[in-house]
């Protein structure tokens, strides 16, 4: 805010510095003008008087010349006047400089009226826009920090006001995600914590099978099979509750809403290659993308968009950054978008795991990632009752979006 302030008032200061230096220069050029138009008006007259008389001069063809008269010393005057000789005799020239400051006039005016107007502009910007934002300045901060309890405070400023209700609203659903995490890591260890206590039951049993086992505690042959049944019921019940312990851990921690609808399939391949051609044509990868036949296809775009960045960016990643080719195809009431690229050093024997959660190839080492995209695009395609899969041919990698039409 100190800052604004200084730089209204060095504005300010530079404007009226600007108004005075032109009027200085404008009244200093103006009085030498002035100057030299009456001196040059009163030797003509001089010469008109040496050659005629008084009554010959026509002052109606001056424009600084008010009046001539023989020289009077005790008569009074009241306009500058200079006595000059012509003929004999003395004769006082009257004159006034010439009033055309009419011009000078309407500059100030105008400059002054722009004075005006910036001030109540900066007044303006000022009231409704910077104290508005230095009252918010620190919402952001605050909402990185992670204070998402506080209501963000409602502002008048109309500049303002939608922001702060989408910040507002980011701030309710930060909080309600945050509230469904916890919410969900407590559900969790809740679950794992049973499931642990569970495991312990079948565990003496086992073990108390198998010191019987080794302590030769049954005699004949039926007992000790019997002891090897309830060793194998026991595995297999720590099995289930390790099951269970796995499915646990792998339910859906994203928050992967999906709003199905109809759109045209063309929307989201124009949005793709916005996002991508210039992106790619920085690192000098060709961007190949064919002629698409468009059609209606039921899903949810944003989401769809979201799917193919995944793809895009997975061959941006672990291509060998010659090309990116995007496809189509059709099968039955399906639409098929083949994203392909070189360069895959993936062995093929990893693709059925390529779906898991944090699941990275062996061609990741060195390149940063969390092994999320291709599970998020599964279970996103999924949930818009389409489906992603992918192939690798000779060394190229190919992953193909399956939409249904609408």
């Amino acid at each position: 805010m100190n800052k604004y302030r200084r730089l209204v008032c060095c504005i300010f200061i530079v404007e009226i510095l600007l108004l005075i230096a032109f009027n200085w220069v404008y009244l200093s050029n103006h009085k030498n003008d002035g100057d030299r138009l009456y001196r040059v008006e009163a030797a003509r007259i001089v010469r008109e008087l040496e050659k005629y008389d008084l009554n010959t001069v026509d002052l109606s063809q001056y424009h600084t010349i008010v009046n001539v008269s023989e020289f009077d010393a005790d008569e009074h005057c009241n306009n500058d006047y200079l006595v000059e000789a012509a003929g004999g005799k003395l004769y006082r020239i009257e004159y006034r400089l010439t009033d055309n400051y009419q011009e000078l006039f309407r500059f100030n005016a105008l400059i002054i009226m722009i004075i005006i107007v910036t001030g109540i502009a900066f007044i303006y910007v000022q009231k409704k826009v910077m104290r508005p934002f230095h009252n918010i300045s620190n919402l952001s901060y605050e909402l990185a920090k992670g204070n998402l309890t506080v209501p963000i405070k409602e502002e008048k400023s109309k500049f303002f006001g939608r922001f702060l209700w989408g910040m507002d609203m980011l701030r309710e659903k930060l909080e309600d995600d945050k509230e469904k995490e916890l919410s969900l890591q407590r559900d969790k260890k809740t679950l794992i914590l049973s499931l642990s206590h569970d495991i312990k039951t079948p565990l003496s049993s086992i073990e108390l099978y198998t010191k019987a086992l080794s302590e030769n505690l049954y005699d004949t042959d039926d007992k000790k099979t019997e002891a090897f049944r309830g060793i194998a019921k026991n595995v297999q019940e720590i099995k289930q509750y390790v099951n269970e312990i796995v499915e646990a851990s792998r339910e859906d921690f994203l928050n992967l809403e999906v709003v199905n609808d109809e759109f045209y399939l063309s929307e989201v391949i124009k949005l793709t290659e916005v996002y991508y051609r210039d992106k790619l044509s920085v690192v000098h990868t060709e961007l190949i993308i064919d002629k698409i036949e468009d059609c209606l296809v039921k899903g949810d775009k944003n989401r769809l968009t979201e799917v193919m960045q995944n793809i895009m960016e997975n061959a941006i990643k672990y291509g060998s950054g010659e090309w990116i080719k995007i496809s189509f195809d059709e099968e039955e009431d399906c639409r098929l978008i083949h994203i392909e690229n070189p360069g895959c050093t993936l062995k093929k024997e990893e693709l059925p795991n390529i779906y898991d959660s944090f699941y990275r190839g062996s061609n990741s080492q060195g390149i940063k990632g969390n092994g999320l995209g291709l599970y998020i695009c599964r279970n996103l395609m999924r949930k818009m009752d389409g489906e992603i899969y992918v192939q690798i041919h000779d060394d190229c990698f190919v992953a193909t979006v399956v939409i249904h039409k609408a």
